[in-house]
């Protein structure tokens, strides 16, 4: 005997159809459609980037390094050292 022969499954969708009517069903569906069509979406959208290289403009190019200034009481400390000596 099968778990899920046509007559229990029959049973089980005229129960879920009594617990939660049509029109909460149809809204179930609607939404759990719509769900699917956006991951659907999403993962195709990703394999075309994944193809794709990114725009010369998006690509992030690491920061110059500026050359540090010295703190003045450095530059200070500096001369005074080349006066004395």
């Amino acid at each position: 005997m099968d778990i899920f022969s046509p007559k229990h499954l029959l049973i089980i969708l005229l129960v879920v159809l009594i617990v939660f009517g049509t029109k909460k069903l149809r809204t179930i569906g609607s939404d759990l459609g719509q769900a699917v069509r956006g991951f659907k979406d999403s993962m195709k959208e990703g394999e075309r980037e994944a193809e794709q290289p990114p725009p010369v403009e998006a690509r992030q190019l690491p920061p110059q390094e500026k050359p540090q200034d010295k703190p003045a009481s450095a530059e200070k400390a500096n001369t005074t050292e080349k006066t004395s000596v």
